[in-house]
């Protein structure tokens, strides 16, 4: 008889920046790596407090804010802050869009506006270094991009893929900490709907119709989805390792 105990469930912590900008289709993967997932959002009351540290794993999400917008955003600083401490201890984060921006600050990178908006589904460019990591289940994978700010990759940091006209899309540090200015883990979720409704001067700057957007999605986004989730779990599993 196996008297061992089964393995205590691992904590993950959700920091949501606005609230249609959620998990999506990483969940999936996430939850089925043991993980049980909590969530806070940057204008609750307990965002204050909040403890970075403690959670196994901790997940950044994105958000039409910039780094930089610190005036504006004064929470930003001590995110940063804490962030950073967590960092420094090794501790597995994964940050997505405004959250890797904001993983890129932790690490000291200078965060600013890009040449153009990128949005809609294009491929990345991987690095031999992306090829050989769970980022490889991205490449010839048109994945949603939604961004107008860039970074300089933080030092330490390996490269994993780029764009043409975005350099930095995808880094680590080690196999604790993955970060990616794109969005592979949107394809199906609906609240793409209020990601465009909240949108129109942002696409109409950047000469996208709404309408073929949405089609897109519905077209591209499951495929892209699917390797996002395969990329997430094999990244996980090297965390487990």
């Amino acid at each position: 008889m196996n008297s061992e105990s089964p393995a205590p469930p691992k904590s993950g912590l959700i920091v949501r920046h606005v609230p249609h900008e959620g998990l999506a289709g990483y969940r999936t993967p996430i939850e089925a790596a043991g993980f049980e997932l909590d969530r806070i959002d940057v204008c609750g009351p307990e965002f204050a407090h909040a403890d970075f540290l403690s959670p196994d794993l901790l997940i950044l999400m994105g958000g039409p804010m910039g780094v930089y917008e610190q005036s504006a955003y004064p929470w930003l600083a001590r995110e940063i802050e804490r962030i950073a401490e967590r960092l420094e201890l090794g501790l597995p984060t994964l940050g997505i869009c405004l959250g890797a921006q904001l993983v890129a600050a932790a690490l000291g990178a200078e965060i600013y506006a890009g040449p153009v908006k990128e949005i809609g589904f294009s491929p990345l460019t991987l690095t031999e270094a992306g090829r050989a990591s769970p980022v490889a289940h991205l490449e010839d994978v048109p994945v949603l991009h939604w961004h107008g700010d860039t970074f300089d990759l933080p030092p330490g940091t390996e490269l994993l893929a780029s764009t043409r006209d975005y350099p930095n899309q995808i880094f680590r540090r080690g196999t604790s900490l993955l970060a990616l200015q794109c969005h592979a883990e949107m394809g199906v979720d609906p609240r793409i709907d209020a990601w465009i409704a909240d949108s129109g001067d942002y696409l109409s700057e950047a000469g996208i119709c709404p309408r073929a957007l949405r089609s897109e999605y519905d077209e591209t986004g499951p495929h892209s989805e699917r390797a996002g989730q395969k990329m997430i779990a094999e990244w996980l599993t090297q965390l487990a390792a």
